[in-house]
């Protein structure tokens, strides 16, 4: 098996790679920087190789870094080794992973999801924070969920930031996105309960009837959901706060709408 040897900062490859911290360098190539082994195994179980796989000067032999090697080449990916120095440019920590690697990003189209495939889905609209979207994708893998759609002008699921809070659950959780229209007449044709979070709804969340497959929706971090998703939901329902709080950070609501979705009967 060649691998190659980068040095120098200046390395193409290197800039490229450096590069998918950017939006638009992900939106033009349709990859996603991942760090560490227990991410790189996440997908390598899932069916999932890299596209490029750099391994640190100073990783230490690992049966899985030894699997990532092998299936890296055998979907033609490049196996590069580099230096400390490069691991920090790239993912811009002092105390870097040894092993980081580049994925082709995976979208579900709409039109593809089974909404009978699981017992609860999540939509978010405009959801602005990438530490949110991500712990929002691995609290929907932990609790079983089918998917996440993503619903207008909403932070890159792929970006670093926002890779880094699934753990690992980017590469188990199918990722949909949509505009407004384009969800507003797929929803027409859900067979489960679609369940809207308000904070000026009057029913409790535990007192919705939330048939099973339920779609959950959640607004922004700031303005909520709009009233326009909010008027195509079967039912709006709010998470009582019983303490000087008047509001929940968007993460912890859907976790909580979710597994209130998801509870065995």
């Amino acid at each position: 098996m060649s691998e190659r040897l980068i040095t120098s900062l200046t390395n193409e490859t290197v800039k490229a790679v450096r590069a998918l911290h950017m939006r638009k360098e992900r939106q033009q190539t349709g990859r996603f920087l991942a760090e560490g082994l227990k991410f790189i195994g996440e997908a390598l179980d899932l069916g999932r190789a890299p596209r490029l796989l750099l391994v640190g000067q100073d990783a230490r032999p690992h049966s899985l870094l030894d699997r990532a090697r092998v299936e890296t080449t055998k979907v033609g990916g490049e196996v590069v080794i580099v230096t400390h120095a490069i691991l920090e440019k790239i993912s811009r920590r002092e105390n870097p992973q040894t092993v980081l690697a580049v994925f082709d990003q995976e979208y579900l189209p709409l039109t593809s999801i089974r909404p009978e495939s699981a017992p609860c889905w999540v939509a978010l609209e405009q959801v602005r924070d990438p530490g949110n979207l991500g712990t929002i994708i691995r609290t929907a893998d932990a609790a079983g969920c089918g998917g996440v759609i993503l619903i207008g002008d909403c932070v890159d699921p792929f970006s670093t930031e926002a890779v880094r809070a699934t753990m690992g659950s980017i590469f188990a959780v199918s990722i949909s996105k949509a505009t407004v229209e384009e969800f507003l007449a797929w929803r027409a044709a859900w067979p489960g309960a679609v369940v809207g979070t308000r904070l000026d709804a009057t029913v409790d969340h535990y007192a919705a009837a939330l048939t099973r497959p339920a779609l959950i929706l959640m607004g922004n971090e700031q303005a909520g959901l709009t009233d326009r998703l909010a008027a195509a939901c079967d039912v709006n329902v709010k998470i009582p706060m019983r303490g000087r709080a008047d509001s929940l950070n968007l993460s912890v609501a859907t976790g909580i709408m979710i597994y209130a979705a998801t509870e065995e009967l």
